[in-house]
């Protein structure tokens, strides 16, 4: 008998939930830092997922702007950073009330 890895386990049960692509999207929520690197890292943060977007706070409205250019790239990123492509689209927002990361 052998025993499959936890992760193995949670993944799949999720799968046959239909909650499959949620977890992917929260694993990119959970892996941005690492995914966009440090300069970007520190101007952004990733604070939640729904429906195939990946919601991303930003430092003011220079940053969203740039990252605007590299949106396809950093979908790109994300898809092969995580094996997946649960995460279709990103929204760049400006949390209200300045930055609180």
């Amino acid at each position: 008998m052998s025993v499959e890895p936890v992760a193995g386990v949670l993944e799949r049960v999720l799968r046959d939930l239909g909650l499959g692509p949620a977890f992917g999207g929260w694993r990119a929520v959970e892996a941005w830092p690492r995914i966009v690197g440090a300069r970007l890292a520190r101007r952004t943060r990733a604070v939640s997922f729904r429906d195939g977007t990946l919601h991303v706070e930003v430092e003011g409205s220079a940053w969203m702007h740039e990252l605007g250019f590299l949106k396809r790239e950093l979908i790109e990123r994300i898809h092969r950073d995580l094996g997946s492509s649960e995460v279709r689209d990103l929204r760049f927002s400006i949390p209200r009330g300045g930055n609180r990361r």
